[in-house]
């Protein structure tokens, strides 16, 4: 029997708390959100799924086009930077969108689930130009549908998804004694099947070698994508003959997609798997060192269940450890902007009023890509990680921060706002913070380990965020209120007081979504 507390549920694993939500009060209000969510539709990629491919669709013909210019001896520079534009504000326009799903949906366990997976099977929509549109279907195609189902179901669509086919590299590959690489001398990319053994799957020292790396990327040639950039089997790029990997054959005499499909099949049902995947779990939920009988209980479900995500979210939640020892994981950029709009009581009517009173949820005017704060507080100039007392964390927030051109006056009357703060707030922040949205640094996704985020650099981005949000969103709340709506329960005594000695009302909201506990879970 577990100590459950609402609080805890929203807080740990879920976006936070709102003042527009009513907290569950069973376990069973947690684990209804997996179906809940799953019936619901996302707001990414914005106008639907059909309305996104065909905006890819589009793309692939205007790039068909200007290759066609260009085989003639002209450059079409103008139709490529057209292109390009729309490609991306429309990826801003879903990143954007991205974000207030989260912050709008009242089934943070299963959005923060679907941002784990899509960190365990990451892309990037900066690999190529189409990435740019991909990347937000992938999401919504291959991760939010099967998230709650089976495992097997959810590694086949996510590493056969054409994002993932580009992001990888796949559909460059080709057997050493292919048809293909005969004729245009095309040869192995090993990329994804590397790390669909070291990250996908069962995960890095788990016991496979090289050969086998190198055995699965032979198995998934083939596999590729065509011009309008869906995911499609090509027998000539695929190796001829029976193939080994970890001492299964796949192949034979004509090779099929059945080769593909019975490998990731044979992959996700391995011990290995589910107990990288389950650690994997603990350490994004939990804490940054898993509790073993944690994981063993959650492997244990994995094997009696033929891996079951649904029953193995239940195994964790479901052990006393899930309720205890509040405050021992450092929330991500995007949890902390959005857990802070929530807390703010940010909704659709107030973010049409407030964020986007243009009625848009983007300003997409800017439209470039400068290089986000490196997550690896090393590489930051004047970052090292912080101590773990937390009393940095509130520093001289009695000053308000200085307002930006355009933007809202505390106490000004009239719609003085800067067009671009539904963006300024959003994903230009997590831009600053090191985890712009879908854009990780490498296969293997954002760090997690508190190491990372606690760091002068880091802070000093939440302080500055924090403050925004006081002088822009929080002219009408009461510290007392969001310091309630924000931690309820969970606020400490030091952290009440430090709260009401705030010299006003700005300060005081600053003080609240920089301290300690909110920064953590």
């Amino acid at each position: 029997m577990v100590s459950y507390s609402p609080t805890m549920a929203a807080i740990r694993f879920g976006y936070g708390l709102s003042p527009h939500e009513k907290q569950g009060e069973r376990l069973d209000d947690l684990l209804g959100q997996l179906a809940d969510g799953s019936r619901s539709e996302p707001m990414f990629p914005r106008g639907g799924i059909d309305e996104a491919r065909q905006r890819a669709d589009d793309l692939a013909e205007g790039l068909k086009e200007i290759r066609a210019i260009n085989n003639g001896g002209e450059r079409d520079r103008e139709g490529r930077k057209l292109l390009q534009q729309k490609a991306n504000q429309a990826f801003q326009r879903d990143a954007v969108a991205r974000v207030t799903q989260a912050v709008f949906s009242p089934y943070g366990f299963y959005e923060r689930l679907s941002g784990f997976w899509f960190d365990h099977f990451s892309v990037s929509a900066y690999k190529t130009l189409p990435m740019r549109l991909l990347t937000p279907l992938y999401e919504s195609e291959a991760i939010r549908p099967h998230l709650a189902g089976s495992f097997r179901d959810l590694l086949q669509a996510a590493i056969l998804h054409p994002a993932m086919l580009i992001y990888l590299d796949q559909d460059r590959s080709a057997g050493p004694d292919s048809a293909a690489a005969q004729n245009r001398r095309r040869g192995l990319n090993e990329n994804l099947g590397r790390e669909l053994l070291e990250l996908h799957t069962m995960g890095a020292g788990s016991g496979y070698t090289q050969t086998d790396v190198r055995s699965a990327a032979l198995v998934l040639t083939g596999m590729t994508v065509n011009d309008q950039y869906e995911m499609l089997f090509r027998p000539r790029l695929a190796e001829p003959g029976q193939i080994d990997v970890l001492g299964v054959s796949y192949g034979g005499r004509k090779r099929s997609v059945d080769d593909c499909l019975s490998m990731l099949d044979d992959l996700a049902a391995r011990h290995e798997t589910a107990e990288h995947i389950c650690r994997k779990l603990v350490a994004h939920f939990i804490a940054d060192e898993p509790p073993t009988d944690m994981i063993k209980a959650m492997v244990d479900t994995w094997r009696a269940s033929d891996g079951n995500l649904a029953k193995v979210y239940e195994a964790m939640v479901s052990q006393p450890r899930a309720w205890s020892d509040p405050g021992r994981k450092m929330k991500l950029p995007f949890d902390y902007v959005v857990s802070g709009l929530r807390a703010l009581g940010i909704d659709r009517k107030s973010w049409r009023d407030i964020m986007s009173p243009d009625g848009d949820s983007a300003d997409v005017a800017d439209n470039t890509t400068a290089p986000a704060m490196s997550t690896n507080p090393a590489q930051n100039p004047g970052s090292a990680s912080g101590t773990d007392s937390g009393s940095d964390m509130f520093g001289d927030m009695a000053k308000p921060a200085p307002l930006a051109k355009g933007e809202a006056v505390p106490g000004a009357t009239g719609n003085v706002r800067k067009p671009g703060l539904a963006r300024s707030m959003t994903i230009a922040a997590l831009k600053r913070m090191g985890q712009p949205v879908w854009q990780p640094p490498s296969p293997a996704g954002f760090e997690e380990g508190v190491a990372t985020w606690l760091s002068p650099s880091q802070i000093s981005e939440r302080i500055l965020w924090a403050r925004k949000a006081a002088n822009s969103l929080g002219r009408n709340i009461e510290p007392k209120t969001l310091l309630q709506n924000a931690l309820a329960d969970m606020a400490r005594d030091d952290t009440i007081k430090v709260v009401q000695q705030a010299p006003n009302r700005a300060s005081g909201i600053t003080l609240v979504l920089s301290s300690p506990e909110f920064n953590r879970r």
